[in-house]
């Protein structure tokens, strides 16, 4: 019942769902599966590739290492969260991840971009722990730094993480969207609850 309700494991569980039905329709017609699972341009076409997307994979490889991302990260997100935040921030940072990954790469591209897959979103979640954990609290609150240099940071840090996963047909631009996002809302501790602010408050005073 505890796993049950865990964000982490329902938000693989809709991955698997989508999964198998995606295998169902690329068996019949892998044209059609690409078209109703992957954003693509034009997105207001067809919209429910916007949410769907973000849970869809190319195959199950790659919904095997997006899982083992997720679970390493996803816990321990969790408890810091609600399971309604939690979803939300893993569909909003998914989304709005493929749609830079699609714009972006319809302005210098001649071929159509088709996106799909759970990394942005769970490299989001990566970069919320990175920036909302107590080490980087006292990092940032002891170096006093200007904003100027804070979004050079996270340029710079998400730069260099987004190169780390490159690979052949992998959507950086996802990645970095993703990543970015994360650590801005981890400065921000949008996922926090009102009770754990009040909380740390009192132990800080």
């Amino acid at each position: 019942m505890r796993l049950s309700r865990s964000p982490t494991i329902q938000t693989l569980a809709v991955c698997l769902v989508v999964f198998v039905v995606q295998s169902a329709v690329r068996f019949v017609s892998p044209a059609l599966a690409l078209g109703l699972f992957a954003l693509s341009p034009p997105v207001a076409g067809h919209v429910w590739t916007l949410p769907l997307s973000v849970y869809s994979h190319a195959g199950f490889a790659h919904l095997f290492s997006n899982a083992v991302a997720l679970v390493l990260v996803g816990f321990i997100v969790e408890r810091g969260t609600t399971t309604a935040r939690y979803h939300a921030f893993f569909l909003t940072v998914g989304m709005a991840a493929g749609l830079v990954q699609v714009w972006v790469t319809e302005l210098f591209s001649s071929q159509p971009p088709a996106v799909l897959g759970a990394s942005g979103a769970i490299l989001g979640l990566y970069g919320y722990l990175i920036a909302s954990n107590d080490i980087s609290e006292a990092v940032f609150g002891r170096l006093r730094l200007s904003r100027r240099a804070q979004v050079l940071i996270v340029v710079v840090f998400t730069t260099l993480v987004t190169l780390m996963t490159a690979a052949p047909g992998v959507a950086l631009l996802a990645h970095f969207t993703g990543f970015a996002l994360g650590l801005i809302a981890g400065r921000l501790h949008i996922l926090r609850t009102e009770t754990q602010a009040t909380s740390n408050a009192r132990m800080v005073q």
